[in-house]
Order: structure tokens, then sequence, then C-alpha cells
């Protein structure tokens, strides 16, 4: 999506001092069947440009295409367009000497709300029939600070959503209702495969629920 380059502007203004880099736009139909809402871009996204990417980009797109989903009829985006990055000072281990990574890392609270427009621009241009969240930080962007993936995924919510509030420094809820069903991310399963069940189940109940939207 081509966002207009005053809220471009206002984001980076927002955002400015921040440990972010690069600036990748959600990408897919204005008219799509699902709108997928992430944490933030990663290391390959900013590089080129394409959301969802990398590793944890093929297992979303194998979890997509279980339920008929491409890229082509899925809008996806997610709370923060840049990435963030932390400094970490280590000894390489291959050649013993100091060295400073920058290294992805989740986006903070501030973060998140300094791109806030971006989200919402998106979703009043896109009216997703359906939004899905992955991982906690889609899901409290949208829903609030308490709730957790843990404990909500896999069941629809119907309701307002979170957007910038008029004095621009925190959130209200919207006058307008949305659909949204909270995935866990897909890197998730990385780090713990016993999820591995659950998110399967979550994508086919998802599938269901689209079929029942057309």
């Amino acid at each position: 999506m081509e966002y207009p380059k005053i809220l471009v502007k206002l984001v980076q203004k927002r955002s400015a001092g921040m440990r972010l880099e690069g600036f990748v736009t959600g990408q897919g139909p204005i008219k799509p069947k699902l709108m997928l809402v992430g944490e933030a871009p990663g290391r390959n996204e900013v590089e080129n440009f394409i959301p969802f990417s990398g590793a944890a980009g093929k297992e979303l797109l194998s979890a997509m295409a279980s339920i008929g989903l491409t890229r082509e009829n899925t809008y996806i985006t997610s709370a923060v367009r840049s990435r963030p990055f932390k400094e970490v000072h280590r000894i390489n281990r291959r050649t013993n000497q100091e060295e400073t990574v920058y290294p992805n890392r989740t986006p903070s609270k501030k973060e998140v709300l300094a791109h806030a427009p971006i989200l919402d621009y998106e979703l009043s241009i896109i009216d997703p029939p359906v939004i899905a969240t992955l991982g906690n930080i889609g899901l409290q962007r949208l829903l609030g600070p308490d709730h957790q993936i843990t404990e909500l995924h896999g069941q629809l919510y119907q309701g307002p959503v979170q957007e910038l509030n008029q004095e621009q420094n925190g959130y209200q809820f919207s006058h307008k209702e949305y659909l949204v069903y909270p995935l866990y991310h897909p890197a998730a399963i990385f780090y713990n495969r016993s999820l591995t069940e659950s998110i399967a189940e979550d994508w086919k109940n998802l599938g269901l629920l689209l079929e029942e939207k057309r």
C-alpha cells in the first residue's frame, strides 16, 4: 500500500530517536479475504521490503496455504512498520574478536504508539472482513494491554478496536466494530513445538470462519 506522504512524515517524527530502521509498507489487495497484523519487520523485511519474508514468513505462508490464502488475497501488515533493533557487544566465537551486532527485538509500547497512525489508516482503507493478529503485539495494539495470546488464541472477538486518540498520545476505542481472531505468531513454533496442534487447529477454525464470511 502507498501511504500519504504526510502520514509517513508524521510517523517518522513520532518515532524520531527510537532504535528503529527501515520502513516496510503493508502489502496486499485493498479488498482482501483477511487482514493479518504482526509485530514489526525483521532484518530480511527491511532489506527486501516484503512482509514476513524470513523464517517466520515460511511458517506463515504454509499456514495460510492450508486454508486457501495467499499474498494475493491477504493484506499483511504489522503494528510497527520499521525494524526494532538492539545493540549487543559480544565475542565472536569463530574469530575470538569483539564485535557489535544489531539483532531484532520486540517493539516497545512507545514504538507501537508512534506507528499507530499507519495501522489506523490501513484499517480505514482496507475495512477488512476479518483481522487476524499474530502474537501479543498485534493483539494488544488492537484490544489493549491486558489481552494475552495464550488465553485468547482461536477465540473470535467482535467489537471496537483501539485507535489513536485525538491528542495523539494514547488510544481510544473505535466507533466501528471489527472481527478480530487472535493467532500465535508463526515464530512461536520455533520455541515451543508443543504448540503445533493448537496452532493448526486455530488456523483450521479461521478457515471455517472465512468460509462463512464469503
